[in-house]
C-alpha cells in the first residue's frame, strides 16, 4: 500500500511498458495518478494497479518532433503534466573497441540527448503551470563505476547526472529536477544479462541486501522524489543499489580475518 497520494496528477513515464518503466508506472497508478506510458510499440499488456491502467501513446523518444507533439497532446487532453519520468534507454553488450562510431552515437542519442529533449519540452509546459512540475531522470549505477561492455551507456548516464545538477539550477524553483539511479534490477529480461536462475541468484548474493532491486523498488523511489517530501531535493541523485557492491579485493584477499 502506497502512502503517497497523486490523485488528480498526470505522470508521463517514457519506456514505461516493461521492466523498470512498468514498475514506475504501476507505483504512480497505485498512488492515484493518471499515468501515460510511451514506447515504440504498444505492449500486449499495459501496466496496471488497483484496477487502474496506464494510457499508451506511441513514441520513439529519439524523434524530437514527435515528442513535441506528444507533450502537447497530453496537455491538451489532460490539462496538465505534473511529472515526467525519463526512463527510456538501454544498450546491448558491446566492447567499445569493436563497434562503430555510429553505434556509440546511437547509444548517446537514446540515453542522453533524447532525455534532455523530453525534459526541455516538459519544462516549457511545467513553467506555465501554477503548480510547476517534477522531472526525474532514471540514471544508473553505470554512471558511478566502470561499465565494461556498455561504455557509451555508462558515459551517457554520467551525463544524465550532470544534466540533473545543471537543469535543477536553471529551472528552479518552478520545476524540480532530480535523478533516481538503480543498481542491479531483476526484470523479465534479467536472464539476458545474468543467465539462468542460478546465475541470477549468484549475482544477487553479491549485493549486501541479498537481492537485486525490483522495478517496484525504483517506482517507490520515484514516488518519493516527485513528492512534496522531496521538495528540497532538487539536483539530487537517489542511489538505490541495495548497499552497494562488495570491493573485489575482499574476495581475493588471503589474510586471516
Amino acid at each position: 500500500m502506497t502512502q503517497f497520494d497523486y490523485s488528480g496528477q498526470v505522470v508521463l513515464v517514457t519506456g514505461g511498458t516493461k521492466g523498470i518503466g512498468a514498475g514506475i508506472a504501476r507505483a504512480f497508478l497505485a498512488a492515484g495518478a493518471t499515468v501515460i506510458v510511451c514506447g515504440r510499440n504498444a505492449p500486449e499488456q499495459l501496466p496496471s494497479a488497483n484496477d487502474r491502467e496506464a494510457v499508451f501513446m506511441p513514441l520513439d523518444v529519439r524523434d524530437y518532433d514527435a515528442a513535441e507533439v506528444l507533450l502537447q497532446t497530453i496537455v491538451n487532453e489532460y490539462g496538465r503534466l505534473d511529472v515526467l519520468v525519463n526512463n527510456a534507454g538501454g544498450a546491448p553488450h558491446a566492447l567499445a573497441g569493436e563497434v562503430s562510431p555510429r553505434f556509440h552515437e546511437g547509444i548517446l542519442r537514446l540515453n542522453l540527448i533524447a532525455p534532455l529533449n523530453l525534459a526541455q519540452l516538459a519544462n516549457r509546459h511545467m513553467q506555465q503551470q501554477e503548480q510547476g512540475g517534477s522531472i526525474i531522470f532514471i540514471g544508473s549505477i553505470s554512471a558511478l563505476r566502470a561499465s565494461p561492455g556498455t561504455a557509451a551507456y555508462g558515459a551517457a548516464k554520467a551525463g544524465i547526472l550532470s544534466l540533473t545538477s545543471s537543469l535543477a539550477v536553471e529551472w528552479a524553483p518552478k520545476v524540480r529536477v532530480t535523478a533516481v539511479s538503480p543498481g542491479l534490477v531483476q526484470t523479465e529480461q534479467s536472464h539476458l544479462h545474468f543467465g539462468d536462475e542460478a546465475g541470477i541468484a549468484a549475482v544477487a548474493a553479491t549485493i549486501p541486501a541479498g537481492r537485486m532491486a525490483t522495478p517496484e523498488d525504483i517506482g517507490n523511489g520515484c514516488l518519493y522524489m516527485a513528492s512534496p517530501l522531496a521538495s528540497y531535493a532538487g539536483g539530487s541523485n537517489l542511489l538505490l543499489n541495495g548497499g552497494g557492491e562488495k570491493p573485489a579485493f575482499l574476495q581475493a584477499q588471503t589474510a586471516d580475518n
